[in-house]
């Protein structure tokens, strides 16, 4: 049986994924696909619009056959450490042929070739992008200035101007990981439909970014979901639909300002400093401008500059609100990579791809918590305890144990 792997957050779940879901098996005529997805929080630092159960579903509806979930440790951090802990759960599988990726440029060749130049030169790389961000450079301008200063030749000009953008980068980074771990997955691109990454407006009939639509959910809130249908598959709009009746959705950083705002007052600066990623002083910063806040969006409004970006002071509050220190992380990843795969739902054709999986993969496939578990895993456990903070009282209780209780889901209608 011929796979496919898809890196995939889906927050939430729109028909512009529904586009790239089917171009990726079209593309390399595979008969099933496994999707390696972000749990409660995600790359830019923030909460899922809903949980990772409800985008597990979205994901089985549209048709992918197997979900597996991104640990935290990497589905939280840049763009290289997401792509890293991403292809090496595909990696380790054993059962994917090929990897499937949306970009901005549509072409795979210059990734591949700048992949294998920054695997030769990765600490003068490393070396150039510190260098530009302490310039006070968004990160997408400084990786590609970065890029630009290791390979200045003028054959290089277009490859350059490709690596700035985010989807790009992303791309790259996959390619990069794939080299290092020397896997045998092929890398396909397909060409971003339309909506950017980062748009924020509604520009199409038919296909809207991500984050237009979370824009949307919020801003018209009132109004009701059906005003997605023209940008979400079937199955999206009806478990979305589900999880409000529940309680559940939508989910914002609002919802957990007040936990964050214990976990910063309740700290001296000495103490936040030992925090992941958190350096140059700017947790003094951090509890300077706190006080005259009193909502998330305001904080991060008086704490960003050019030199913080919006993504990184995300990343940095959400490690700050989990209290997750240096130590902590180190302990909890691991250089080689993921340490287990966890199942959060599959199909028929899924159940057959476990089964081989037991037998090839080379990590503990999991279903359930187990009580001995890695430094990884627990921190996977406790993000989704601190999600349920976000949920009304009357149902938090139940959701805080969610990790040990719910089994993987399974989805029997798509054979």
């Amino acid at each position: 049986m011929k796979t496919v792997g898809i890196v995939v957050e889906y927050n939430p779940l729109h028909n512009g994924h529904a586009y790239h879901f089917v171009e990726a098996k079209k593309r390399t005529g595979a008969d099933a696909i496994v999707a390696v997805m972000s749990g409660h929080f995600l790359q830019r630092g923030e909460p899922a619009i809903v949980n990772k159960w409800a985008r597990a579903n979205m994901a089985l509806r549209l048709g992918v056959d197997l979900v597996l979930e991104l640990p935290f440790v990497y589905a939280t951090q840049n763009a290289e450490r997401f792509a890293f802990g991403s292809i090496a759960t595909l990696h380790a599988t054993g059962v994917v042929d090929a990897v499937c990726f949306g970009s901005e440029s549509g072409e795979i060749s210059w990734m591949k070739e700048l992949a294998a130049r920054l695997a030769e030169e990765p600490s003068a790389f490393q070396t150039a992008l510190k260098q530009e961000l302490s310039q006070g450079k968004s990160y997408p301008a400084a990786y590609g200035r970065a890029i630009k200063m290791l390979l200045p030749d003028t054959e290089e000009a277009e490859n350059t101007r490709h690596a700035a953008e985010p989807n790009n980068i992303l791309g790259l980074n996959y390619c990069l990981a794939l080299h290092r771990l020397q896997s045998p997955m092929k890398a396909v691109t397909i060409k971003r439909q339309k909506a950017g990454y980062h748009q924020t407006d509604i520009t199409d009939k038919n296909i809207a970014s991500a984050t237009a639509l979370r824009r949307m959910i919020f801003e018209r809130e009132n109004v009701g979901l059906d005003v997605l249908l023209p940008y979400v598959p079937a199955g999206t709009l009806e478990v979305l639909k589900q999880e409000k009746a529940a309680g559940r959705f939508p989910m914002s950083w609002e919802r957990f300002f007040p936990y964050l705002q214990h976990q910063l007052l309740t700290r001296w600066p000495e103490e936040l400093a030992t925090i992941h990623e958190m350096n140059e002083g700017i947790e003094r910063r951090l509890l300077q401008v706190l006080p005259g806040t009193d909502s998330f969006f305001e904080l991060m409004n008086a704490l960003k500059t050019k030199r913080y970006t919006w993504n990184r002071l995300q990343r940095l509050l959400l490690y700050s609100m989990l209290n997750l220190t240096r130590e902590k992380m180190a302990r909890a990843e691991c250089a080689p990579g993921p340490t287990y795969i966890r199942v959060l739902g599959f199909n028929e054709i899924g159940r057959k791809l476990l089964k081989k999986m037991k037998e090839v993969s080379a990590l503990p496939v999991i279903t359930r918590v187990p009580k001995n578990r890695h430094p990884m895993l627990s921190l996977d456990v406790q993000a989704g305890a601190i999600y349920a903070l976000g949920y009304p009282q009357c149902i938090r209780k139940k959701e805080m144990q969610r990790e040990f209780w719910q089994p993987p889901l399974q989805y029997e209608n798509h054979v």
